[in-house]
């Protein structure tokens, strides 16, 4: 699809997407959202594509929410037009998604980062959420999903100093899952979302679903949701090749069904 604010291409099974409003670094106004909302969901549905990495800039990921937009908004007004209904639909994307951060990733940027499966960063980056300095709080899942990456002291004074931390203290922290030389963080993300899109595609989306439902739910429920979803695996081909290959000593080929 055609975008202003996104660049969009596939590599080797890889939906790539890049955020692309440098003049104001990467602020996430809601045309950009509405464009990143509706390539997901087309890469969510196109076969050829196993993972989605979405990446910024140099400098910024994302300095956030766009300010402009919302600086005269009543409470009505926010009701109304529901900004956060679209981050839903980014939630729901059932493909493993990485991203790929080079820069600052603050407010709507980090949340954006978060709702991502898994994070890996430049050594110059750094996460923040400081909507506290503004008035008000982070509202696209900041209170939540940092929490329950990095824990409640943590959580508490990022929100509420909204104070950045760097990419070595979100890794030792437990936000991302690696940091790399800024010079090779294309390279390594790529090198990652490959790994993971040589993987079975039905099992990559079903392993993604249990690991989220452990959030949601008790450990017993969670167990069954679990086993449910391995057995349901047998009942695909790429079940029965992975199992073959690896008896016959050789590379499981994977078609997603």
């Amino acid at each position: 699809m055609n975008t202003r604010n996104l660049l969009v291409s596939c590599v080797k099974g890889v939906g790539r997407v890049q955020l692309h409003r440098p003049h104001v670094l990467n602020a996430l106004n809601r045309e950009l959202i509405r464009e990143l909302v509706q390539v997901l969901e087309e890469m969510d549905q196109q076969d050829e594509i196993h993972v989605i990495l979405i990446s910024g800039g140099d400098r910024f990921f994302a300095a956030g929410a766009d300010i402009d937009e919302m600086a005269d908004a009543s409470a009505v007004d926010m009701l109304v037009t529901d900004p956060f209904s679209d981050w839903d639909r980014i939630r729901r994307i059932s493909k493993p998604m990485i991203a790929s951060v080079g820069g600052y990733a603050l407010g709507g940027g980090c949340e954006l980062a978060m709702i991502c499966d898994m994070i890996i960063a430049s050594e110059k980056a750094q996460f923040g959420q400081p909507e506290i300095n503004l008035g008000v709080m982070p509202g696209a899942g900041g209170t939540q999903r940092l929490t329950r990456a990095v824990g409640k002291a943590k959580a508490m004074e990022m929100v509420l100093t909204g104070r950045p931390i760097t990419a070595r203290e979100a890794f030792q922290a437990g936000l991302i899952n690696r940091v790399v030389p800024t010079e090779l963080l294309e390279n390594e993300s790529m090198k990652l979302a490959q790994e993971v899109a040589a993987k079975a595609p039905v099992a990559l989306r079903l392993a993604k679903q249990a690991v989220l439902r452990s959030f949601d739910t008790t450990l017993k429920e969670g167990l069954d949701y679990e086993q449910k979803l391995f057995y349901l695996l047998f009942a695909t081909h790429d079940q029965e090749e992975g199992m073959k290959a690896f008896k016959e000593k050789r590379p499981p080929r994977f078609f997603g069904k």
